[in-house]
């Protein structure tokens, strides 16, 4: 164990998150920008006071800062819909000063922690391994891409916008083209001790057959998407589950929430101005919008296990850490690790290409799955954070995997398992489709 390294490494995410409070200006500190979610005020306190819940108090045994402010900002919320949100909204929230202080009493105690306490104990139920404070840490890398997708949502006047570079654009998509992957083997999850640290839901590896199946070589573009939506296929039940279709017309829903319309031209809604659509960036849409989507080509989703087969299978019958090999992710392998405000042009990172010739399976949207998110044989609970997976095997949650532009590098391992209900339209998540074959 390297204190030094993990207290440098919660200062990073800690100062990251400082900038990404930095984008929202004052008045919006209260705003709900994302309804289904709490507002901006409740993430700048949750983050610390997860921190110090954790590892302070119920892993050492050690008191906190603010009893009031730790319940407080314990836990968020996930409601089926706005209505139930509405229900645990609250009419008033600290002032930003006053969350402020209570967050570098926060750090000041969780730096002196990682620099002093016992916070490696064998047998430990939170602290075997430092469980604990990998835990805080990748709470905290997580926690920056809702963060992120939330302010995504925010009007323009209440944001600042930094300095960045330009973004990618290019005129057209990458042609059409699927690749067949044999059959073989995959494994999802990881085997105890083969990682530094994993959530509950990564464990134990379970390796499955996969049989022969066809996927696209690249995400399904703007461009592609929109050739559904002028063939009408918001209109069409035929393509959509009763339950997405109801939605869809109830919510008069004709697009993808990243999608608008300004004199008759299609736009696209970046983080902090509004440009023509790009054709060749990936489509960021609803489970429900790509499985609608899949059924129009006649197609499907790939399984989780397909999406492992298709990322991290290669013709000796081994598998690879990344899409690429074994080679550390950086800027040539894809866009992730908060590279840019919004995707790149699909295929525009070749060197990131699986061993059958797939792009972007890491990196530049999440990918969705048809798999419903549960548990892997063996489950057991996270000690430091027991409901972390188990409340979300409801059957009402789809697996996605690889990561997005916001998406922190030590979230890209093999293992890791993300999750959304399946017309949540806010998250960074776009898709390909597949097929079996004989």
């Amino acid at each position: 164990m390297d204190r030094e390294a993990l207290a440098d490494r919660y200062r990073r995410l800690r100062r990251r998150t400082r900038e990404l409070f930095d984008i929202v200006r004052p008045e919006a500190y209260t705003a709900r920008p994302i309804s289904l979610r709490h507002p901006v005020v409740f993430y700048e306190g949750h983050l610390p006071a997860f921190a110090v819940n954790t590892l302070l108090k119920r892993g050492l045994g050690r008191p906190g800062v603010d009893d009031g402010l730790e319940r407080l900002f314990e836990r968020g919320i996930d409601p089926e819909d706005e209505a139930a949100a509405n229900l645990r909204a609250r009419a008033a929230w600290p002032a930003r000063e006053d969350v402020r202080r209570f967050a570098e009493a926060c750090d000041a105690l969780v730096l002196d922690a990682i620099a002093k306490a016992p916070i490696e104990q064998p047998g430990h139920p939170l602290l075997h391994e430092a469980q604990a404070v990998h835990a805080i840490l990748e709470h905290e890398a997580m926690h920056q891409e809702t963060m992120l997708y939330m302010w995504h949502q925010l009007p323009y006047d209440q944001k600042r916008a930094p300095e960045r570079g330009r973004e990618e654009t290019s005129a057209g998509s990458p042609p059409v083209e699927a690749v067949t992957v044999p059959r073989g083997r995959a494994t999802i999850g990881a085997r105890p001790g083969e990682i530094p640290f994993g959530w509950d839901n990564e464990f134990p590896a379970v390796t499955v057959d996969v049989p022969a199946f066809e996927i696209d070589v690249h995400d399904v573009t703007n461009e592609r998407f929109l050739e559904f939506v002028e063939a009408g296929g918001y209109r069409r039940p035929e393509y959509w589950t009763p339950g997405s279709f109801a939605w869809i017309r109830d919510e008069e829903i004709e697009h993808p929430r990243f999608w608008g319309r300004r004199d008759g031209a299609w736009t696209w809604r970046g983080m902090f101005e509004e440009i023509d659509l790009p054709p060749s960036w990936p489509a960021y849409v609803t489970h429900a919008e790509a499985e609608a989507y899949a059924r129009w080509k006649g197609r499907r989703l790939p399984s989780e296990a397909e999406y492992h087969r298709a990322a991290f299978g290669d013709a000796s019958g081994t598998e690879r850490r990344f899409p690429w090999g074994d080679a550390a992710p950086d800027a040539s392998r894809g866009t992730f690790d908060f590279a840019s405000w919004n995707p790149v042009p699909a295929g525009r990172r070749p060197a990131g290409a699986s061993a059958w010739g797939v792009h972007d399976l890491v990196g530049n949207g999440w990918e969705w799955t048809s798999s419903t998110f549960g548990p892997l044989p063996g489950f057991r609970p996270l000690p430091s954070y027991p409901e972390y997976s188990a409340d979300f095997f409801d059957g009402r949650h789809f697996v996605m995997k690889g990561a997005s532009p916001a998406t922190d590098a030590s979230l890209l391992r093999r293992s890791f398992r993300n999750w959304f209900r399946p017309r949540y339209p806010y998250v960074y998540a776009a898709f390909r489709c597949a097929r079996s074959r004989p």
